[in-house]
This record gives C-alpha cells, structure tokens and sequence, in this order.
C-alpha cells in the first residue's frame, strides 16, 4: 500500500492530461524562480546606484565635473544616472543656441529625463507580468488537473460493482498533486509580483523626485547665465 501511494508512482501512474499539466506547473515554477532571482538582482542594484548617485550629486560637486566622470563610465550608468546624462547633456546643448530662452531649455531638459525615466521604468518591470500570470492561473491550471484526475477516478470506480478505498485513494491523490502544485509555482510568484511591485514603485517615486530638483537647478542656471548675458 505504501508502495502504491508514494509520490513519484503518482505521478507515474497519473493520466496523460495530468501530467502535463503538473509539468506546466513545474516548469512555470522554475520559470518564476529564475525571474525572481534575475529581477531582485536587478531591483538591488538600481537602489544601490541610485543611493551612491544621490550623495554623489548632493555633494556639492560641480555638475559638469559629474556628467564628464558619468560619461566615462558609458554603459554601466543606471536610473538617475542616466537622467542626469540626458537632462544635463540636453542643458548643455540648448544653452549654446543664442534662440534658447530659460524655460525653452529647462523644458528640453526635462522633456530628456522623462524619456530616461520611462525606459528604466520599463526596464525594472521587465518580466514582472510574466510572474503575475503564473501566480493568477496557476491554482486554476492544477485545480484543472485535480478536477480531471477525479473525474476519471469516479469513472473508472462506476465500472466495478464494489468499491474500496484502496481502489478510489490512488486516483483522488494524483489528482490532488496538481492542485498542491499550482499553489506551490502561485503563492511565490504572486509574494514576489507584490514586492518587486512595490520596489518599482518606490523607486520611480524617487527618480521622479530626483528629476524634478535636477529640473529647478537647471532652471537657477539656465536664468543665471541669461542675467550674465544680459
């Protein structure tokens, strides 16, 4: 009896339709753990950069002497890094023209941080629907399965004229397998969808904020050096 019952025969012995839908749920589940470990290393380094930058930039280091160090750097800049290239690179330029008025290069600035902000947005929620479609359709996929798996139990017990335990428990427990697996690939990856959720939204939060005082800066600037003009 404890032969029959053991988990791997189960899983052996379940229906076809079963069993690929407990390998749907295995393999999305490692799916998810992959994406999981990938996004939350992704998350602590856009916080890591963006708390470095943040006493970098209000170190009171000259702007200029930052964006020529940022530049350098190339590839590797991340978040408010980024904005900070693009907004003070597209001071720099509109600065230069004669037709340039204040706001006319603020706007430009800020019109450059915004692109910069929306593909690190982007960037930081790569792959976060995948994990909230595992964590929403997994239960129904192994209910399905369980559903099934029942289903062709009390079948195949309607074929006999009596009925035993030891003839309905095997079926009844493969089947319910594929419930506890929908569960085991959901309830991780919905935890991480709300984290990582929340990280994101905390960190746009802040480069939304970073990109408004850079904005003012650039604005004292831009009219002081319109006052020197003058």
């Amino acid at each position: 009896m404890t032969a029959e019952l053991s988990f791997i025969d189960l899983l052996l012995e379940a229906s076809v339709l079963v069993q690929l839908v407990m390998l749907a749920l295995l393999l999305a589940s490692i799916f998810s753990w992959a994406v999981i470990f990938q996004r939350r290393t992704v998350l602590n380094q856009a916080t890591s950069s963006l708390r470095k930058f943040e006493d970098r930039f209000w170190s009171g280091t000259d702007l200029a002497g930052i964006y020529k160090e940022l530049s350098a750097r190339g590839n590797k800049n991340l978040g408010p890094e980024l904005m900070f290239c693009a907004g003070f690179k597209e001071f720099a330029k509109l600065r230069q023209s004669a037709s340039s008025t204040p706001d006319a290069i603020v706007t430009g600035s800020h019109r450059a941080m915004r692109v910069v902000l929306s593909r690190e947005i982007d960037r930081l929620e790569q792959n976060l629907p995948f994990l909230a479609t595992v964590g929403s359709i997994s239960p129904y996929v192994g209910l399905f399965g369980t559903v099934w798996g029942i289903m062709n139990s009390f079948i195949a017990l309607g074929a006999v004229q009596q009925a035993t335990l030891q003839m309905v428990a095997p079926g009844i427990a493969e089947a319910l397998i594929a419930t506890a697996m929908g569960l085991f690939a959901a309830i991780p990856a919905v935890i991480a969808y709300n984290k990582f959720s929340n990280s994101v939204d905390k960190l746009e939060n802040s480069y939304a904020n970073f990109m408004e005082e850079f904005a003012s800066i650039l604005q004292r600037e831009a009219y002081a050096n319109q006052n020197k003009a003058g």
